[in-house]
């Protein structure tokens, strides 16, 4: 049977909310129709017992009352009432329960609550609440995505904080995660063994869900058929931990999965496929400052659900938008968040989608560049000069951007030819900013002069950087 790590009762009805005897224990003899009052609860459900005797109390409690005394008490009295009641309420803990407390300090927040109806105290207590003390610092804060781009405030976990229990909602968690998919039945549980040792994750009931850490996203990653939750817990002020607690398992790869083989004799001849293309590997997303006279504040790239690129906002299951002042944001179903470079995101199962900075040589031209998960290709042919730019055929199915193509790439923009070695590129137009990249996307060279006739090399494998299209260049 699983612990109960947060007691959660609402108690019966109060006539004075802020009276803290009335809470704590009736007066007179107890009466075997009432509900249990706080003193009650926290004498049934002890932290630690032997036998049936109880060793040691709980001694953090949360307590809420209805929101509209907590408002009338901070309008009229600046909160004097409700800072009375979590004083008396821990002095009356600490004289009934002093022997059971172990040095342990007693601690109450009073909160209000919409849901309360007047007269009703809801408390809650247990192995997973844990009130802060007044000036200790935050250890590890917790943010939680179901779509692993717009990340929401779950909760943070404190040096002296032992465990959190995150789920559905406060009822059956110390801190309900936003959008959590699974409903109640399960919740993940945070164990921390102080800031020396690394955070560990449980998922509560065992089994209840799959639970792996993704190290490209560097967040945990939560599953129940095709629902999906990420997690991030990250180090406040410090280094992360050194090992993530759950363990990332790679799958099994087929030996034969790159074997290419012949179709049988009754159907269609088997034969390669062009091994000379032109790809989009990724797209340069622009500062937008460099071209404020053309009156564009924003642009966005969206992601339909096999991580192509549609211009259809209602096929996206993610953009990246640059404004007018080179800020990235990340939109999803869930919202609008800040991002940087470098990022992951997965909004589809086993398909990331990458954010990558650029080099600080091509940092004047671009905020970030988004790698495409499926690059559509282009078959070309060896000996033949071609033209790439905004107003050519050739490549048209690559410029996937449509109107956004008029800042940044030329109507003629360069030309291409395969040859030996790799393909001779030539500028065309004079203004147009060519940057070369290797086969792993890193920063070679800016082009400089480079003509049809003095050509510059660009080896087989890299990749050329022109306008907001990153093209790769196979022989």
């Amino acid at each position: 049977m699983m612990p109960v790590y947060v007691q959660h009762e609402v108690l019966g009805k109060v006539g004075d909310v802020f009276n803290a005897e009335a809470i704590w224990q009736a007066p007179g003899l107890a009466l075997f129709s009432r509900k249990p009052l706080l003193r009650d609860l926290l004498e049934r459900s002890p932290r630690e017992h032997r036998g049936r005797a109880a060793t040691r109390c709980f001694s953090h409690v949360t307590l809420m009352l209805p929101q509209d005394d907590v408002d009338d008490d901070r309008h009229l009295t600046r909160g004097a009432r409700v800072r009375d009641l979590a004083q008396s309420l821990a002095a009356l803990h600490q004289k009934d329960f002093g022997d059971l407390l172990k040095g342990d300090d007693v601690r109450y927040d009073v909160v209000g609550a919409d849901a309360l109806q007047p007269g009703q105290v809801e408390v809650r207590f247990g192995h997973a609440v844990y009130l802060p003390a007044p000036d200790e610092k935050i250890l590890y804060a917790v943010t939680a995505s179901t779509d692993s781009a717009v990340w929401k405030p779950v909760c943070a976990i404190y040096p002296d904080q032992r465990l959190a229990l995150i789920g559905h909602d406060k009822a059956t968690a110390s801190h309900a995660v936003p959008g959590w998919p699974f409903g109640p039945a399960g919740a993940l549980l945070l164990i921390n063994d102080g800031p020396d040792a690394p955070i560990e994750l449980q998922v509560r009931p065992k089994d209840t869900l799959e639970c792996t850490f993704d190290p490209i996203g560097g967040c945990y990653v939560l599953k129940d058929g095709a629902a999906r939750l990420f997690v991030k817990v990250a180090r406040v002020g410090a280094p992360a931990a050194a090992k993530p607690a759950a363990v990332w398992k790679t799958r099994s790869l087929d030996a034969n999965a790159g074997t290419m083989r012949p179709p049988p004799e009754n159907e269609a001849t088997f034969a390669p496929a062009a091994q000379q293309c032109v790809s989009l590997a990724a797209l340069a997303l622009p500062r937008l400052s460099r071209y404020r006279e053309t009156g564009m504040e924003s642009m966005e790239v969206g992601f339909d659900s096999a991580l192509g690129v549609t211009a259809n906002g209602d096929d996206a299951v993610i953009r990246f938008s640059v404004d007018a002042d080179d800020q990235l944001h990340a939109v999803t179903g869930a919202g609008r968040q800040r991002i940087s470079a470098p990022a992951s995101f997965a909004p589809v199962e086993g398909a990331p989608i990458a954010l990558a900075p650029v080099a600080p040589e091509m940092a004047d031209r671009y905020c970030a560049t988004v790698s495409l998960a499926q690059p559509p290709s282009v078959p070309v042919a060896a000996g033949v000069r071609f033209e790439f730019g905004r107003a050519t055929p050739m490549l048209a199915s690559l410029r996937v951007l449509g109107g956004a193509d008029r800042i940044g790439l030329s109507r003629s923009a360069f030309s291409f030819e395969a040859a030996a070695g790799g393909y001779r590129i030539g500028r065309i137009s004079p203004t147009q900013a060519l940057y070369h990249l290797d086969d792993k996307m890193r920063f070679v060279a800016a082009i400089g002069e480079a003509t049809a006739d003095q050509p510059y090399l660009l080896p087989a494998g890299h990749h050329l950087v022109a306008g907001h299209y990153v093209l790769r260049f196979d022989a």
